[in-house]
C-alpha cells in the first residue's frame, strides 16, 4: 500500500470543483481512497477517518490532498490525474463579458461589460460573500446569494443597503429562485402560471412548484429570500420587498409565502403587510398545528381554479417485513426535513435532529441518538467546504447504509430532489445502497421532488427507486404520514 498526504496552503477551489477532482482521482485503477478538499473542520474529520494525521496548521483556506493506492505506480497515475483535474477546475473559458478569453474577475467588471444585466448570482465561500454582494448592489444589480455560512449581521447590512437602493437581496443561503421563467440555483423545470412564490425555503419552494406543476398549474416567479429572512434578527426584510414586487406584477394572480417555522412576531408582521396588498396572499408557514406544503399547494390551486394535488405513488414489488423500532429520516432539504418532523412528532413524540423543532431535541455532534431522529444533511454545519448533498450525496449514503443495517431502525424516510443543479442521477447511487441491504432491510419511504420536465426524468428515477425496494411519493407530507403509520403498525 502506498499513500500521499499534502497540504497546499492558500490554494482555494470551490467545493463542487473539488468533488469532481476527488472523483477523478478515486476512479484511477489501484486507488482505494482519495480526498481532495479544503481543510475545513468537517473535511479534516474525514481525513482522520481515512487514517491520516492532520497536517500542522491546516485551515479552511488550505487544500488537502490525501491518496491511498495499491502501489507506487497507481499513486503516480493518481497524482497525474490530480494535477490535470486541478488545472481543469480553474475554468479558463470565455465567460460573460470576457475579453481575449479572460473572464471578468469582479462583479463590477462584469456589470460594466454587460449593461443589460439586472441580477447577479453570488456563490463564493460565506465569509467572502458580503463584499461580492455589496459590489453587485453598488453596480445597480439585484442579487441572489447562493452562499451559506454568511454571518447574520452581513445579511442585515446587505438587505438594508438593497432596500435603500430599491434592489432585492435574495439570500444568503438562497438555493432556489425562478425569475421570468429562468431557474437559478437548484431549480426544477415547471410551466409558467399565475402563482408567485416568496420563499424563505429552497426545497420548500421546490416542493410547492413541483406539486403545482403536477396539478396542471404554474408559477410566475419564485423570489427566494434566504432561510433566515423570517427570523427575529432579520425581520422579513426581503420578504416584504418581494411581496411588493409580486403585487406589482400583472402576471401574478396569487402570492404564496413559504417558510420553515418563522418567528411568531415576524410572521404576524408579514400577515399584516400582506393584507394591504391588492393581490391575494396565502401564507404557507410550516409549524406545529399548521398546514403542510401539500395542503398549501391544494389551497393555492383552488384559488386559481385548479383541482387539488393528488399524490402519485410508485410501490415496490416486495412488501418489507414488519419491524419494530425507530423512524430515521435522512434529508437533503431542510424544509422537507422540518415538514416530516412536524408530522411525525404529532404522532410519535420527540424527534431528535440537527435542526430540532425544539432545543431539547437536538442531536449531539456525532448525529447519533437512540429513538426517532431526522438529519438535514444540507444544514450549514455539514456543508462547510463540501458540496450540498443534492450534488454530492456521499455523507448521506454512508449513513443510509449504516441505518439499513441497524436493528434499531424500523423505517427510513428520505427525500430525493431533482432539477437543474442537482445530481444527474441520484436514484442510481441510492438504489445501489438499497439493494445491498438485502431482503431483511427496513421499509424505505422516499419523497421525490421533481417534474416530468426535469433533466433526470422523474418517472425513470421513481422506477429505479421502486425496483430497489423503496416506496416513492411525490408528496413529502404523504411519504412522512405513511412512514409514521408503518412505525405505529397501522400500515404495512
Amino acid at each position: 500500500m502506498s499513500s500521499a498526504l499534502e497540504l497546499r496552503r492558500g490554494t482555494y477551489r470551490d467545493s463542487v470543483s473539488l468533488m469532481q477532482v476527488s472523483r477523478s482521482v478515486s476512479a484511477v485503477d489501484g486507488v482505494t481512497k482519495a480526498l481532495v478538499a479544503m481543510a475545513t473542520e468537517l473535511n479534516v474529520g474525514l481525513l482522520a477517518g481515512m487514517g491520516f494525521e492532520t497536517p500542522d496548521g491546516a485551515g479552511p483556506n488550505d487544500l488537502i490532498v490525501a491518496i491511498r493506492a495499491d502501489d507506487e505506480d497507481a499513486l503516480r497515475r493518481a497524482r497525474e490525474v490530480l494535477e490535470e483535474a486541478l488545472v481543469l477546475s480553474t475554468g479558463g473559458g470565455t465567460g460573460i463579458g470576457s475579453a481575449a478569453g479572460v473572464p471578468p474577475r469582479t462583479i463590477r467588471t462584469a456589470a460594466n461589460a454587460t449593461p443589460g444585466a439586472t441580477l447577479a448570482l453570488v456563490s463564493v465561500p460565506g465569509p467572502h460573500a458580503f463584499a461580492e454582494a455589496m459590489d453587485a448592489l453598488e453596480a445597480g444589480l439585484d442579487v441572489m446569494i447562493f452562499s451559506d455560512n454568511v454571518p447574520v449581521e452581513h445579511e442585515i447590512r446587505l438587505k438594508d443597503a438593497g432596500r435603500e437602493r430599491g434592489l432585492l437581496v435574495m439570500g444568503p443561503d438562497c438555493g432556489t429562485a425562478m425569475v421570468g421563467g429562468v431557474g437559478l440555483g437548484f431549480s426544477n423545470t415547471v410551466r409558467t402560471g399565475p402563482i408567485g412564490l416568496v420563499a424563505a425555503s429552497g426545497t420548500g419552494s421546490q416542493e410547492l412548484m413541483c406539486l403545482l406543476h403536477a396539478a396542471g398549474s404554474g408559477v410566475s416567479h419564485c423570489l427566494g429570500v434566504g432561510g433566515r429572512d423570517l427570523s427575529e434578527a432579520v425581520g422579513a426584510r426581503s420578504t416584504l420587498q418581494a411581496l411588493a414586487l409580486l403585487d406589482a406584477d400583472p402576471a401574478t394572480e396569487l402570492i404564496v409565502v413559504v417558510s420553515k417555522p418563522p418567528a411568531e412576531a415576524v410572521a404576524a408582521e408579514v400577515e399584516r403587510y400582506a393584507a394591504t396588498l391588492s393581490t391575494p396572499v396565502q401564507l404557507a408557514f410550516l409549524g406545529r398545528g399548521r398546514a403542510d406544503l401539500t395542503a398549501a399547494a391544494t389551497k393555492a390551486l383552488a384559488a386559481v381554479g385548479h383541482a387539488g394535488v393528488q399524490d402519485r405513488t410508485w410501490r415496490p414489488e416486495r412488501t418489507p417485513a414488519a419491524r419494530t423500532g425507530a423512524l430515521r429520516g435522512l434529508f437533503c432539504g431542510g424544509t422537507l426535513c422540518d415538514e416530516a418532523m412536524i408530522i411525525a412528532a404529532d404522532r410519535l413524540g420527540p424527534i431528535a435532529s440537527n435542526i430540532p423543532l425544539q432545543a431539547d431535541w437536538a442531536l449531539p455532534a456525532d448525529l447519533r441518538a437512540a429513538g426517532h431522529l431526522m438529519i438535514d444533511f444540507g444544514d450549514d454545519g455539514l456543508t462547510a467546504g463540501r458540496p450540498h448533498p443534492m450534488i454530492d450525496p456521499s455523507l448521506r449514503l454512508e449513513r443510509l447504509a449504516e441505518e439499513l443495517a441497524s436493528p434499531e431502525t424500523a423505517v427510513l424516510l428520505l427525500d430525493v430532489v431533482l432539477g437543474h443543479g442537482a445530481h444527474a442521477d441520484p436514484a442510481a447511487e441510492l438504489a445501489e445502497v438499497l439493494r445491498a441491504a438485502g431482503p431483511d432491510a427496513p421499509a424505505v419511504l422516499i419523497s421525490l421532488c421533481g417534474t416530468d420536465l426535469d433533466p433526470q426524468d422523474l418517472d425513470a428515477q421513481a422506477r429505479t427507486l421502486a425496483l430497489a425496494g423503496a416506496e416513492v411519493h411525490l408528496s413529502n407530507a404523504e411519504a412522512a404520514r405513511r412512514a409514521v403509520a408503518i412505525v405505529e403498525g397501522l400500515d404495512a
